[in-house]
């Protein structure tokens, strides 16, 4: 019968044998037609197995006589794979890994396939042909194999800033699907994202994130603190450094963006403004992503309040746009489908926002021939190495602050 299982095969077969050795032989015929029927195994074979459970036989395997028990599990010996990655391969994956900031496999595979000779040609790498090759075909499953121990992640969860402004609510439509090309490089969602360290009280700085929608080019600005007219200072300096047009922008309904201020400046530089419906942090799904993969990742959740803390903030920025638009690979969600009770989804091939530039037809020949240029002069290693020395000054900096403030609080 097709129904049962090797393992429920061997289970009526050891209850099967002694009663077939201890039956005559017109029971022994009616036991073997019930047997053969019910395990579907041919006659000859089920007359050796009745007759031989359990019994010790000597047998030819592999050109050699060995002695068995019938009915055990003989495992066959399996050859030895060959490995194909060894320690080289995995050194080298784990130095290019960590030069990348440990994105997951499937968004390493891509990076290692090209950034490999940027590496070598800027002395940061050396491989032999062989690593080489191994490196650019390893798979996102194996990578993450290969890095498994290496992976320790801490997720922190933060908390809003968004305070309503009402007021010029009704001047601004929310955002709806016709209203963008979002094919279109241009078209940005707009945010801000607090370091207050926990504690809500008096002025603390503020990263303004603007992130593409159809790119993912990413620009942070830091400023003293959520006030109108240092948003749109920062805005307008964000806008100065896109690779292409700032088409329109997409906020919340904080009142940091809902005001007379961003609205003159958007109608003054033909820029479409929109805003998301309240209560849904989806429709700015975009810069959400980013406030937590790109601000909170490089610098954390502690308390900037000092002009210091902020220069040093926009000076890691300046470095931070560099590293995230031209070397961090991204997927796109291309289509989500239900099946019953599971849902489907389909991504596309990770680019970073500078190959999406690139590839896009918006986007002037000039534009990109003027990011391909800074893009040859780029090292990612030691733009890496920067960030890390930003991240260093700027943590030294938190230490010392917070130092003094305990000492003055003893001395008082």
């Amino acid at each position: 019968m097709k129904g049962l299982t090797m393992r429920e095969r061997q289970a009526v077969t050891a209850q099967t044998a002694p009663k077939y050795r201890k039956a005559g032989k017109k029971k022994k015929g009616e036991k073997l037609d019930q047997f053969v029927e019910l395990t579907g195994y041919n006659r000859k074979y089920a007359i050796f197995l009745l007759q031989n459970w359990g019994k010790r036989r000597v047998v030819r395997l592999d050109g050699e006589l060995v002695e068995i028990v019938v009915g055990s599990v003989r495992k066959k010996k399996r050859k030895p794979r060959e490995k194909i990655y060894g320690s080289r391969e995995k050194k080298a994956l784990k130095k290019v890994w960590v030069i990348f900031d440990c994105p997951c496999g499937k968004r390493l595979v891509p990076l290692l396939r090209t950034m490999l000779p940027v590496l070598e040609n800027f002395g940061e790498i050396d491989l032999d042909e062989r690593t080489r090759a191994n490196l650019q075909r390893i798979s996102a499953a194996t990578i993450d194999r290969l890095l498994k121990q290496e992976k320790n992640r801490l997720q922190f969860r933060g908390r809003t800033h968004t305070r309503w402004g009402s007021l010029m609510k009704h001047q601004i439509p929310i955002r709806t699907f016709g209203d963008w090309d979002e094919k279109k490089p241009g078209y940005a969602e707009l945010d801000l994202v607090g370091h207050d360290g926990g504690n809500t009280k008096d002025d603390h700085a503020f990263t303004l994130n603007l992130t593409d929608v159809d790119t993912g080019w990413t620009e942070l600005a830091a400023i003293q603190n959520k006030a109108q007219v240092w948003t749109v200072e920062a805005l307008d300096s964000i806008k100065k450094r896109l690779p292409f047009p700032l088409l329109g922008i997409d906020t919340d309904n904080g009142s940091e963006f809902l005001n007379a201020h961003l609205i003159r400046y958007t109608e003054k530089h033909g820029i479409q403004f929109t805003r998301s419906r309240p209560y849904r942090k989806n429709d700015s799904c975009f810069v959400e992503q980013k406030n937590n993969s790109v601000v909170r990742r490089y610098v954390g959740y502690l308390r900037y309040d000092s002009p210091p803390e902020i220069q040093l903030l926009n000076e890691l920025y300046g470095w931070l746009r560099l590293y995230v638009n031209f070397f961090q690979p991204s997927a796109k969600l291309m289509s989500k489908t239900r099946e019953g009770s599971k849902v489907k989804k389909l991504y596309d091939e990770p680019k970073s926002p500078y190959q999406r530039v690139l590839d896009s037809a918006h986007v002037s020949q000039e534009c990109k021939q003027k990011l391909r240029d800074q893009f040859v002069t780029l090292n990612p290693a030691e733009l890496h190495r920067k960030i890390l020395r930003f991240q260093g000054k700027l943590l030294q900096m938190v230490r010392e602050k917070q130092s003094g403030g305990l000492k003055k609080a003893g001395g008082l």
